[in-house]
Parts: C-alpha cells; structure tokens; sequence
C-alpha cells in the first residue's frame, strides 16, 4: 500500500483499470465477468479500482459498485469526470465535449455516487483536461467544497488521451497541487512520465498513478509485430510501426525475467520502482493475469537492474527507431 499526495488515501501499489468494465475495447465483459474480476483482484490483495463516469455511459461505475458493495470500506476508488456523458464523440473511440462548471462538476459527482452505491469518492480526477480547465480556479474551488462535505477525499488530473501533456501536467502539480496525477507510463514509453515524476518529487504534495504500464500488451508480451488487432480493439489505435518500435525495444529488457519474474511483472515493478508513484494500474479481462500482475509488489527490480534500463533508455534501447511518438499539450 501506498499514500496518494497528502489526502490520506491508501492504495494498493497495483491497481485495476475498471474501465474494461464498461466498455468492449479490450474484451466482452458481462455482470457475472465483472463480478469475477473483481473478486480476483480483491483475492489477490488488489484494493485500488479506477473507473470513470464516461466509461460505457456509467456502466464500469455501476458494474464496480455492484462487485464491491460489500467491501467499501475496504477498498479505494478512483473516478473521473468532466466529459459530457450525453455528448457525440467524432469517432468510436473519440472525445465527447467538456464541461468544467462547478454545478456540472457537482452533478456528475452525485451521479457517480449513485451508480457507484457508496457516499464518497476516494480519488476524484479531471478526466483529460487541457491546461483551460487546470487553471479554472471556480473548478478547483468547487472541487474543495466537494472534499469538505466528505464526498470526495482527494482531487487529481488524468492526463490523455494520449501520451504527453507534461504541461498540463505540472500546472497541476505545481500550481494546483493535487494529491496525484495519472499518466501513461511504462519502461518503453518514460516521457513526459519522467518530468511529472520530478515534479512530484520536488513539491512532494503530490502523487503520479501508472497507466498504460504494460505499453499495450507489448510488456505483458501478448502482442508483438504480427498482432492484428480488431477494429473495436482500443489498441488498434497504435500504429504498426509503433508496435514494431516498441517489441525491438522490449527485447532490450528481456533479461529482468531472469530473476524469475515475468516480463508482466518486471514492467510493473519498474514503475514502482519510484516512490513518487502510488500504484500502476493494470488493463486486463484476464483473472490469471490479475493474480500474476499483483505479486510484481513482492519482485522488486535491483539497483542494478534499474541502472542497466537507465543506461539503456539513454541509448533509446539500442533500437533505430522507425517511429517516434508524438506528445500532445
């Protein structure tokens, strides 16, 4: 377990991404799957679910707060908000509209409250704003009369929807100094990752969360350069040069299994690896795969380890790279 920022919320350094709950992007998941993913990751000590008022129009919420109803006070959960649920997307997969007014912040809140079946809100984080909606000081008001009514314990920012936003970022750590910040961040994907994390650790009132730390099933190794993924499939957003670049680059750091860890499990251990991150959150539909990402807590990657990915980084992995990641602000 873990602290987020200074709001006194524990968390369980491997968390469970609930959005898959919600959403088909990763797999079916029916009432009865749900139940059973959360009872894996409850058995295997998981007690940290992240889920969003967005995700399949409140279903993860509904679904997460059914398969937890008799263990609340057990567990921590983190939400998100500011999307309008009723909104168009572009895409199947595109952004709805924001609202960032405090009484649609205050709405949404009692609406997640209600799918969720609790009275308050562990985490509470603004879902992929951009810097307009981190510098809203009514927003950041509202959101800590929320706090003082006791329905929301801390306050953080999702950073997305893709990979970047590092000055968005570190407003939020600096100017606003919420009690923690999700970004995408893995062993092959570490910027702007790395400059959050500095942020962090030099105000030291806030906490990163990990997402994304398997680099899309690169790092669990269930994709490689010849998956072919379908078009519902949320990984298809990633190119195939990029899957390729990726795979070379995890080839690099194959030698953490051998000390016996999986390569599943060394990706999370790696994040962990920083103190400033209070957990990394898994997207799996897989129960096995639940119990094996949850004892990367017990496999800590040496000081010696850490200092051969370093090194490696460095030397983008060895690798040419034919892609290069775009990082949005």
């Amino acid at each position: 377990m873990r602290q987020i920022g200074a709001g006194g919320v524990a968390v369980s350094e491997v968390g469970f991404g609930a959005w898959v709950l919600g959403l088909n992007w990763w797999g079916e998941v029916d009432e009865l799957k749900a139940q059973r993913l959360v009872g894996a990751a409850l058995d295997s000590g998981i007690t940290f679910f992240d889920t969003a008022d967005v995700y399949g129009e409140g279903r993860s919420e509904e679904l997460l707060g059914s398969a937890l109803s008799g263990c609340r006070d057990k567990v921590a959960i983190g939400s998100k908000f500011g999307y309008v649920i009723s909104g168009s997307r572009e895409h199947s997969q595109g952004e709805r509209p924001h609202d960032w007014r405090p009484e649609a912040v205050r709405a949404s809140l009692e609406n997640s409250l209600r799918r969720l079946g609790t009275d308050w809100i562990d985490l509470y984080e603004l879902h992929n704003p951009r810097m307009d909606a981190i510098l809203r000081d009514d927003l950041f008001a509202s959101l800590e009369d929320l706090r003082g009514e006791g329905k929301v314990r801390a306050i953080g920012v999702a950073l997305g929807p893709a990979i970047g936003w590092e000055a968005e970022g570190v407003e939020a750590i600096e100017g606003r100094k919420v009690d923690a910040v999700q970004t995408v961040f893995n062993l092959l994907e570490q910027d702007p990752g790395r400059a959050l994390a500095a942020a962090a650790a030099r105000t030291g009132t806030s906490s990163l969360i990990a997402r994304v730390p398997h680099a899309s099933d690169v790092l669990s190794e269930e994709v490689d350069e010849n998956t072919e993924f379908s078009a519902g499939d949320h990984r298809s957003h990633r190119k195939r040069a990029e899957i390729a670049d990726l795979v070379a680059k995890k080839r690099a750091v194959e030698f953490l299994k051998d000390s016996g860890r999986t390569m599943g499990q060394a990706a999370l251990a790696f994040v962990l690896a920083n103190p400033v991150f209070a957990s990394a959150l898994v997207t799996t539909v897989d129960e096995d795969r639940i119990a094996e990402y949850a004892e990367a807590s017990s496999l800590p990657l040496t000081g010696e380890e850490l200092a051969r990915v370093e090194e490696l980084r460095s030397a983008n992995f060895g690798v040419q790279s034919g892609y290069t990641a775009v990082l949005k602000s």
